[in-house]
């Protein structure tokens, strides 16, 4: 799997926390990797490049239906590429960040997978019904979620995420829900939360 990564200065270990980067559809690993200057310097950050290529251009992670229904066959092939990543990453600490498609996909391996990561930040994005069946959702109790979604949202509409909180609140996740005044995007008060989000995160790590 193609990637970007910033590491710090200080020598790598299993105690330093690592953020993954998950960009959404049309887009590539360069993407998100710009956000890194506003995140805490302790962490290593990997921006990973989705497996499949996207008609219009860049890449995707899946292909995604009228409805909010996903491909199965592309969304497991991404899934399976992104936890193998995982596996080789070696960190206490792991944090997964994704925007659109990439929050879909972090979602959706947080949820089944619910040791893989300690936290994760969805920005835009939703978790799949279609997949419910396979979400542990009374195993999540250590695990920290953040939340994004404009309200006038053009691309995901903000009724798919209010519907993704309503999933979460039948879980034992430790939510943290946000809405902002933008369409599909990060404007600066949605990354000044989440970087502050990230920082707590780290800072109350055990």
């Amino acid at each position: 799997m193609l990637y970007k990564i910033f590491s710090p200065a200080q020598e790598q270990t299993p105690e330093n926390p690592t953020l993954i980067l998950l960009h959404g559809r049309g887009s590539d690993e360069k993407d998100l990797f710009g956000l890194k200057e506003h995140f805490d310097p302790k962490l290593t950050i990997y921006s990973l490049r989705a497996p499949h290529q996207f008609e219009w251009g860049g890449y995707t992670w899946f292909d995604l239906y009228e409805g909010g229904s996903v491909d199965e066959k592309s969304f497991s092939n991404s899934t399976n590429e992104i936890v193998t990543f995982i596996n080789t990453v070696e960190t206490k600490k792991l944090i997964l960040l994704g925007f659109s498609m990439g929050a879909i996909m972090s979602y959706s391996i947080a949820l089944t997978k619910p040791h893989i990561c300690s936290s994760i930040a969805a920005l835009s994005g939703f978790a799949p019904i279609q997949l419910e069946q396979t979400y542990r959702l009374q195993e999540l109790q250590e695990l920290h979620i953040f939340i994004s979604h404009g309200i006038h949202d053009p691309v995901i509409p903000i009724s798919a995420a209010r519907k993704t909180k309503e999933l979460l609140d039948r879980s034992n996740a430790n939510v943290s829900y946000n809405e902002y005044d933008m369409e599909h995007r990060i404007n600066e008060k949605c990354l000044n939360d989440v970087s502050r989000w990230l920082k707590n995160r780290l800072d109350n790590s055990k």
